[in-house]
């Protein structure tokens, strides 16, 4: 099962000699779950809800149950092909659900619990998505939307009852056994909306195939995983990439027990409470979170943690976050780098070569990356260019749902262009500057201004609106607005207050604007558009002004 052995082999030998094999057939559900026979009686979830209730589920029940779920779904009219959303925190329905639609071919469509009412109804309207499987404090959220959804059939909620609706009922009365589709390793399995610079987000169709092209950096972001005792956790949200395929689907592939906490917002102290309970011994933590349990006093002494290994994305880790991990929690963090569109692609192992702090590491074994110039040639070594991926592999997006010409957009040649500038050293570290567009990465999400921008504009004070990111020592960014007012509105606290909560209802927490500015006019090219540029650059004066003024 395992790509790699723990040898004393170098990095420039590993990654020369490794080649894909990747079979025709595949099929993530059976490959996370079926597979485990002989791991029936074995723990595959720990599961804590905030009432610190646990429960935990076998490889065996969970085989049992996701056949259940798959033939309610199959009774409920789910096909191969069709559209499922996932509306649910991490809990036991999230990982029956997603089994249960990998195993009928159906595409999961998985949704943060953060999502308000707009961000629900854009992304189960241009999906098509054709079921819905939520809680009960998410199901009013989607009844209110039902009516702008027309492919939406059923919505299932997660609670126990007599209900039609309801999920236990309907799994409780299906067939026990379910003999899974046969899926072909390209054909698709799971769908990610992500954010771009304009317009709308994108929905980047994953295949089955990208189960196993993460699988070479997973294994050695998280130190030749895995190794005996191991026990995954992580605080991302299991609807996000870096949650679902850096940390649940993969651990559970190995057969490695995953621990799940439904418990709302992250609490630093109740990181390190559930790492020590439950004796986790691998991580994926995002750089907020890590900065986040930095400031928890004495922490090293207070907790007795068995962590072996920690990777952190979404945002540049920072020198201080790996320093302080080494210290206190006795482990070196590897950094990772990737994106919904092709996961996994740089990162560290610190038991295969040197960590250089801030780097983003070394491209993984099985994944073509380098800097390359607007020509698709590559750069030399310290010139700043685009991060770029080769197709051909096996984690590389089938592309953008029902968006071709968005899809071809991020090609030049045979490389796929992130977005993300860079430069690459002399020994091959690669090494993250910025974006090349205006994308904004906030505590590990990456924000359209766009779809803010969008959202922004249905308030009645607001006339325009322009969104950044604004650098921010806990987030890496933070999301500020420039609003010019309609008329007959005037600036004040309560408007503030008023515009940042009507965007948290309609979007996400994690989207909302931390700081807004109202100014008279926007900076605007002569074609229309509003330069972003100009005002990250007015912001990053004002925070210079700021920390001189500190000083």
């Amino acid at each position: 099962m395992r790509l790699f052995a723990k040898d004393k082999r170098s990095y420039e030998e590993v990654y020369g000699g490794f080649r894909w094999n990747i079979p025709r057939e595949f099929n993530i559900g059976v490959e996370i779950c079926d597979k485990h026979a002989d791991r029936a009686q074995q723990t595959a979830l720990f599961l804590e809800n905030a009432a610190g209730e646990e429960k935990r589920l076998t490889f065996g029940e969970l085989k049992s149950l996701s056949d259940r779920f798959a033939n309610a779904l199959h009774d409920l009219g789910v096909r191969k092909g069709d559209r499922v959303g996932i509306v649910l925190p991490q809990r036991a329905e999230t990982v029956i659900t997603h089994i249960a639609v990998y195993k009928l071919g159906a595409i999961a469509l998985p949704l943060s619990v953060l999502f308000g009412r707009d961000a629900l109804c854009y992304r189960l309207s241009d999906s098509g998505a054709k079921l819905v499987i939520t809680d009960p404090g998410r199901a009013k959220t989607i009844a209110s939307i039902r009516d702008e959804v027309p492919t939406l059939e059923t919505v299932l909620v997660c609670q126990d009852g007599p209900g039609e609706t309801e999920f236990w009922s309907r799994l409780k009365r299906a067939k026990e056994n379910y003999f899974p589709q046969s899926t072909s390793s390209d054909d698709p399995a799971i769908l990610i909306y992500t954010s771009g610079t304009t317009g709308p987000p994108k929905g980047a169709l994953v295949a089955h195939r990208g189960l196993l092209g993460n699988l070479s950096g997973f294994e050695l972001s998280q130190n030749f995983f895995p190794q005996p005792g191991d026990l995954m956790w992580t605080p991302a949200d299991w609807a996000w990439t870096g949650g679902l395929l850096d940390g649940l689907v993969p651990s559970l592939y190995y057969g490695v027990p995953v621990l799940g906490y439904d418990g709302g917002k992250f609490s630093p102290e109740k990181a390190f409470a559930l790492m020590e309970k439950y004796a986790v011994r691998n991580a994926f933590i995002p750089p907020t979170a890590l900065k986040m349990m930095m400031k928890v006093p004495d922490a090293e002494r207070r907790y007795k943690l068995k962590i072996r290994s920690i990777m952190s994305a979404g945002e540049q880790v920072g020198v201080e976050v790996v320093r302080w991990a080494e210290e206190a929690l006795k482990v070196k963090v590897n950094e990772m780098w990737g994106q919904t569109e092709f996961n996994y692609l740089v990162g560290n192992c610190a038991e295969m070569f040197p960590l250089k702090p801030g780097s983003m590491g070394r491209p993984y074994p099985g994944h073509a990356v380098d800097v390359i110039d607007d020509s698709g040639s590559p750069m030399p070594d310290g010139e700043v260019g685009e991060l770029a991926a080769k197709r051909g592999d096996p984690v590389m997006f089938l592309g953008y749902w029902r968006n071709e010409a968005a899809t071809q957009e991020k090609f030049v040649g045979n490389w796929f262009c992130t977005g993300d500038l860079g430069y690459r050293d002399e020994e091959g570290y690669l090494w993250f500057v910025g974006r090349k567009d205006d994308v904004i990465s906030s505590a590990g999400h990456r924000i359209g201004p766009g779809e803010v921008e969008d959202c922004l504009l249905k308030h009645p004070a607001v006339a325009r609106a322009a969104v950044i990111g604004s650098p921010d020592e806990l987030r890496g960014n933070i999301i500020k607005a420039f609003i010019v007012l309609a008329d007959g509105h005037a600036p004040s606290p309560a408007l503030v207050d008023d515009i940042q909560q009507s965007v948290r209802n309609r979007l996400a927490a994690h989207e909302y604007p931390r700081e807004i500015e109202f100014i008279d006019e926007l900076p605007m090219t002569t074609t229309g558009k509003i330069r972003r540029i100009e005002l990250r650059q007015r912001e990053m004066e004002r925070k210079k002004t700021q920390r001189n003024d500190r000083d």
